[in-house]
């Protein structure tokens, strides 16, 4: 293992701006001060440079099955796309099939990520039904392989859908081990009933996928989900937070003293309903769930973010491609069979950057936002979130000054389109380090596939 000497950047953390070196010795950060001159094998100058803790992305979907097809990235490319955008380790999402219980889930995700995976990685376990033995399986996998979190869906009815009393006794579970539930909160047995309408009148376009998904229909689950785990008495983490309505539910909660959590992603804080509006096929691309909603949205997001009512901003990387047969053309004359999901694994920092540009939010919200509540969130820190002795040297030597042009041409997520396509940002990793070991310099990768290694997390209740 080598030793890498990072020398004149200025640090960034979630609480703290200091100009300081930083010694790591065997992927773990030894010492930090002034004026280090101790012979490293690496030695990187980060002049000018502003030197953050690596990002954490605690929602991706690699390698996924979904919708008659899977999802582009595997654990290669999209790691590999990650670390481009300076995010160093990630929390994907294993899923369970029915009649199983979840050790088989874990361990098939295990198998797609070995190997492949060039950043640290760890699990979330969706859970499709609650058996004797999922729920045994609950607290085996917190105690022994570190699976803190299980995400439940209150959506996509007979694929992932579970009911209310399954949902509170998965919340009850939790209780015993300090693991904690994930929720994907839409009103599923609506948005069912709205898609059916829709296509019976022979609305197809992939417009009508947000307009069969209102903001209550998200909102209403988001209320419903915090009383059941308010009944259960434990926390619960709401994912890819999209409206005001949703949000404004979580405020309530956290107002009244309850530990409810929730996460946003770029693709909300920038994008649409206009975006479904584009001309032909073009809006399939934006087709996620929830969907993109109404402009005035983002603003409430922001300031969401600012005030802490929103913890986390994570990306739910899903990407299918535009124009293979068996990926979004799927859904060509019928929006409900379009694969949801989009790319995002490369650009949540870029496009998080836009935020501290924009005076939404500052530099050390950026970094706890992208890095260090997602870790406390989900077991990692300070191993993973943080510049500190003893913690990872999972760092980004970020460039604040520097332009990119988001394109499809010049990311490197196995997928045909980009939603921020020609999109200009300021803002960009210069240099990538996991563990010590640079994996990206200035665009080129020097990381491998296969260097990342599984994370076993702490459990235990956040208060954030």
């Amino acid at each position: 293992m080598t030793t890498t000497l990072i020398k004149n950047g200025t640090i960034v953390t979630a609480s703290d701006r200091y100009a300081a070196d930083i010694y790591i010795d065997k992927g773990v950060i030894t010492m930090i001060g002034k004026g280090m001159n101790i012979p490293a094998d690496t030695v990187l100058d980060a002049s000018g440079k502003l030197v953050m803790p690596g990002g954490i992305d605690v929602h991706t979907h690699l390698d996924m099955p979904f919708g008659g097809t899977t999802s582009a990235d595997d654990f290669e490319t999209g790691t590999i796309a990650a670390a481009h955008g300076g995010t160093t380790t990630l929390i994907d999402f294993a899923i369970q099939n029915f009649g199983e219980g979840l050790y088989p889930a874990y361990e098939g995700w295990m198998k797609r990520a070995e190997g492949k995976a060039a950043i640290d990685y760890a699990f979330h376990v969706i859970i499709r039904e609650l058996s004797d033995q999922a729920a045994h399986d609950m607290d085996k996998l917190t105690r022994t392989e570190g699976v803190t979190s299980f995400k439940l869906f209150m959506a996509y009815p007979g694929v992932f859908q579970v009911d209310d009393a399954t949902i509170f006794r998965a919340l009850r579970r939790t209780r015993e081990t300090g693991s904690m539930i994930c929720m994907h909160a839409e009103n599923g047995g609506v948005i069912d009933t709205l898609v059916k309408e829709a296509l019976m009148k022979g609305q197809t376009a992939p417009k009508y996928h947000a307009l069969t998904r209102p903001t209550r229909a998200e909102a209403e689950a988001t209320g419903r989900a915090i009383a059941l785990s308010e009944m259960a008495g434990v926390p619960i983490y709401i994912v890819h937070l999209s409206c005001s309505d949703a949000l404004e539910k979580v405020k309530q909660a956290r107002d009244m003293g309850l530990p409810a959590y929730a996460e946003t992603c770029p693709q909300y804080l920038f994008l649409s309903y206009e975006d479904y509006e584009r001309p032909g096929f073009e809006g399939a691309g934006y087709v996620m769930s929830p969907p993109l909603r109404e402009k005035w949205n983002q603003g409430a997001l922001w300031k969401g973010l600012a005030q802490n009512d929103l913890q986390v901003v994570s990306t739910d990387h899903c990407p299918f491609c535009m124009n293979e047969a068996s990926q979004k053309l799927l859904g060509k004359d019928d929006f409900s069979k379009i694969p949801n999901g989009a790319p995002g694994i490369e650009t949540r920092l870029y496009m998080l950057w836009e935020g501290v540009r924009k005076g939404f939010i500052d530099q050390h919200r950026f970094v706890q936002l992208m890095s260090t509540s997602p870790a406390k969130m989900f077991g990692l820190f300070p191993k993973k979130g943080t510049i500190a002795v003893g913690s990872d040297g999972d760092i980004i030597l970020w460039d604040p000054e520097k332009e990119v042009t988001l394109s499809v041409n010049t990311l490197h997520m196995r997928v045909d389109y980009n939603p921020y396509e020609g999109r200009v940002v300021t803002g960009a990793p210069a240099v990538v380090l996991s563990r010590g070991e640079v994996i990206v310099d200035h665009g080129v990768f020097k990381g491998a596939k296969g260097r990342g290694q599984y994370v076993k997390r702490q459990a235990g209740h956040p208060r954030l």
